[in-house]
């Protein structure tokens, strides 16, 4: 059996396989709620073999959401949609995932069709909050700087919504600290210049990340798994970086996570990036070694054998697709076939899984 179609387990529940659909934002929510999009989206991805089907960033408050037009989980009523679209995955055999995020000082944006202009209160928009009040960038709004009340606000937001996931029938939970969002932004240096006990040093840096982790990890059933999203590093001289990443995951590992999704970049406008296939897979090979936890391996990942070489290298435990995923929904199915592997497929699509079929 390729590693690929090796099943995984995490505490007590089982992936199919190490193929997951890595959260993508789809812009197409009104007031953070779930519609027609997002099941079909969801649930196709779900059809096409996936072991594990994550949503896109689900924003734990109103303030939270990168764009106006993103999901949420800030309230009861919030729990119906998601729920159906949860249900449908399982109902596929995949298990459904929920990445939970916080924007930070990258919130009210607008969709990237729409432009590149920050969206106005006036046009339905906010100010952002973050660590420190600096922007992402010169043209970009400058953002409010959370004081304690506001960060323990933003920690009892991340455990509310793991209620409501943990409601709407989710079985993996993820908390997104990449990509320049707001966990990330305390970690990095480069956007973290307080003075207090959540800035300047390693301890204080991480410990956002540590207490969202804590107090989710406690709501979260144990035996079920909680993933982190980390960018392993800035691409940026004196930012976050790859060892830094290594000593929080063991720390997180301490803390009852059970896998790190490596990712990199997104803080900085001024990253220094050479993506190539599998640009990230190292990052994920060297926590899994060094901090001793089970990594997933993101980035430009297109070809089946590729991923199964990832795997089978053991330089991760799961690889995660997002554009290759909307190219071709049923690549894990296509992949199968690519490694020789009998997969079922859906029974009413199981006429396309042997080639051409004469026209009757």
């Amino acid at each position: 059996m390729p590693s690929l179609f090796e099943p995984l387990t995490l505490r007590g529940l089982t992936l199919p396989n190490r193929i997951a659909v890595s959260p993508m934002c789809q812009y197409q929510a009104q007031e953070g709620e779930v519609n027609d999009w997002h099941f079909v989206h969801l649930g196709g991805l779900a059809q096409g073999g996936a072991g594990l089907v994550i949503t896109e960033a689900v924003a734990v408050v109103p303030e939270g959401r990168i764009s106006p037009n993103d999901l949420g989980l800030w309230n009861d009523t919030q729990i119906e949609g998601l729920a159906r679209s949860a249900r449908f995955i399982a109902a596929q055999g995949a298990v459904p995932g929920i990445q939970l995020a916080h924007a930070g000082r990258k919130a009210s944006r607008p969709a990237p069709w729409q432009g590149s202009d920050g969206v106005a209160p006036s046009a339905g928009g906010w100010t952002p909050v973050a660590p420190s009040p600096l922007p992402f960038d010169s043209s970009w709004a400058t953002p409010t700087e959370l004081d304690e009340s506001g960060i323990k606000a933003v920690i009892r937001a991340f455990a509310y919504a793991t209620r409501r996931a943990m409601a709407a029938g989710f079985q993996v939970v993820e908390l997104h600290a990449a990509h320049g969002y707001l966990l990330h932004q305390f970690l990095s240096p480069l956007s973290n210049h307080r003075e207090d006990r959540y800035g300047g040093s390693f301890e204080n840096r991480t410990r956002l990340v540590r207490e969202v982790t804590t107090a989710v990890r406690a709501l979260w059933p144990g035996n079920l798994p909680l993933f982190v999203r980390l960018s392993a590093t800035d691409w940026v001289a004196g930012g976050w970086d790859l060892e830094q990443s290594v000593a929080l995951s063991r720390e997180l590992k301490t803390l009852g996570v059970d896998l790190v999704d490596c990712s990199s970049g997104g803080l900085s406008p001024l990253h220094k990036i050479q993506p190539g296939p599998g640009y990230q897979v190292p990052f994920a090979a060297r926590i899994r070694a060094e901090a001793d936890l089970p990594t997933g391996a993101v980035g430009l990942i297109t070809d089946p054998h590729q991923a199964e070489a990832i795997l089978a290298a053991g330089a991760a435990d799961l690889v995660l697709l997002g554009r290759e995923l909307l190219r071709d929904p049923r690549w894990p199915l296509r992949a199968a076939q690519a490694l020789g592997v009998a997969v079922p497929w859906p029974a009413s699509y199981a006429r396309g899984a042997s080639g051409p079929v004469p026209i009757r």
